[in-house]
């Protein structure tokens, strides 16, 4: 299984093909396709890259899934005996990524997702069941 360790926002990912993940918000569209070029490690099923300090040449390819934001944290600061009390929230903003291509520093493609396949949320409607109360009147009404 080759994977690689990309850098963005401060923070280090573990990453391979076809995986979502949230990292810090990029400025970019929904559904545009996203190079990291700061990739700190390759491994390949039968080689592995160390880069000092990055791997020259290697990149990750995403596409951006989505900007979310995080759940809410409340900041409360009391200040005993004073009746001073102060309420906060921040929402963090998220982007959603998918990987799509780990490319070696060659260029050579060292894994790819396979295609990307939007699942439809499709509400089936259900067939209506009729109560006891529906089908007695039915029932009365066919008989006449």
């Amino acid at each position: 299984m080759s994977f690689a360790i990309i850098e963005t926002g401060g923070k280090q990912y573990k990453v391979s093909a076809s995986k979502i993940l949230e990292i810090e918000k990029l400025n970019a569209k929904v559904g545009e396709t996203i190079k990291f070029k700061n990739v700190l490690l390759l491994n390949d099923d039968k080689t592995t890259e160390i880069g000092s300090p990055s791997v020259s040449g290697a990149t990750v390819e995403a596409k951006l899934l989505d900007n979310v934001k995080d759940r809410t944290v409340l900041i409360f600061h009391k200040r005993r005996r004073k009746h001073s009390r102060k309420k906060n929230g921040h929402r963090q903003k998220h982007s959603k990524i998918q990987i799509t291509k780990i490319l070696s520093k060659d260029g050579k493609v060292i894994d790819e997702a396979k295609a990307i396949v939007a699942k439809k949320a499709s509400k089936e409607v259900p067939s209506k069941k009729m109560t006891t109360k529906e089908t007695v009147s039915k029932k009365k009404v066919v008989k006449k």
